[in-house]
């Protein structure tokens, strides 16, 4: 079954040699362990591209018929949606950048999604910090990490994805997730990343809402008399732009499960912008290429 993997044979590869593979950290260490610049996620989480391709980890997140319930009937998705992005992106950054306030951001996280439950599409009541559906929505950014490698940056080798899943696993203990509800290896992810697919997501009514690119969405929070007299005109490219990347950074297995079409010729134009986006986003000043708090920090390390 194909999974969506990054082609390793495309382009130029990360190489990734890992002195801890996908072993777990050392057991006198009782607190995760904060992210540094040595570290790919280091280098992806905080890069504008980030706005590419998160989306596609969101749909898999919500076709969970747990996730998408909790989201549909406890999320401010539909009438707060630039507040809601960005409070997400800040937290995503605490994560990697925030040092010793990542575990407490992790922290925050649990405290918040406490009282979060209900009945999901298939009559079976769930709550937001049961094991399973907790673990896939940290699980879905080790494959739209791979698929963003492979389009908008350069694809991971082997080695790469494994030093890739090690580090993966290690935020998910900043959120909290217990070891034996993380796939202990790159192997044992793929098994369990298409049980899951298979036997649990589904086209939810958020699946629907998040790629439909006829959705109404306002102008930004904030935004300036022009782009609001504009916004009618912006509002339906940018959409179909967002809609047709998340589409595209979609593991296949995952788009045929949840019936996205997908076409050679869509592929063909979504490497197309991809090799434009590699090419453009490096070259751009840091304040431009990086979120503020990731600009922060690599500004921070380097002095």
């Amino acid at each position: 079954m194909d999974t969506g993997r990054a082609a390793h044979s495309a382009g130029e590869a990360i190489p990734g040699p890992v002195p801890d593979g996908d072993r777990p950290l050392p057991a006198e260490r009782t607190d995760p362990v904060p992210f540094t610049p040595d570290t790919l996620l280091w280098d992806m989480v905080g890069d504008i591209r980030v706005l590419l391709y998160l989306p596609a980890a969101l749909v898999l997140q919500v076709a969970h018929p747990a996730v998408g319930a909790g989201v549909d009937e406890h999320s401010v998705f539909r009438t707060d949606p630039w507040g809601r992005a960005r409070r997400s992106l800040d937290s995503l950054q605490l994560w990697v950048y925030g040092g010793d306030r990542a575990v407490e951001e992790g922290r925050r996280l649990r405290r918040l999604h406490r009282d979060i439950k209900g009945t999901d599409t298939r009559g079976r009541p769930y709550h937001a910090l049961t094991p399973a559906p907790y673990a896939w929505v940290h699980a879905t950014g080790f494959p739209v990490f791979l698929r963003a490698a492979e389009y908008l940056f350069r694809p991971f080798d082997e080695a790469g994805e494994r030093r890739l899943h090690a580090e993966a696993r290690r935020l998910g203990r900043i959120l909290g997730i217990r070891e034996r509800d993380m796939p202990g290896s790159v192997e044992e992810f793929w098994t369990y990343f298409d049980t899951v697919v298979r036997d649990e997501l589904e086209r939810t009514v958020v699946v629907e809402e998040l790629l439909d690119p006829r959705r109404s969405v306002p102008p930004p929070d904030g935004a300036g008399a022009v782009l609001r007299l504009l916004w009618p005109v912006l509002r339906p490219a940018l959409l179909r732009l967002q809609v047709f990347v998340t589409k595209g950074l979609l593991p296949p297995v995952a788009r045929e499960r949840l019936d996205v079409p997908w076409t050679p010729s869509d592929e063909r134009r979504l490497r197309l912008l991809g090799r434009v986006v590699r090419t453009v986003v490096p070259r751009l000043p840091g304040r431009l290429r990086y979120l503020p708090v990731a600009h922060a920090a690599r500004r921070a390390a380097r002095a």
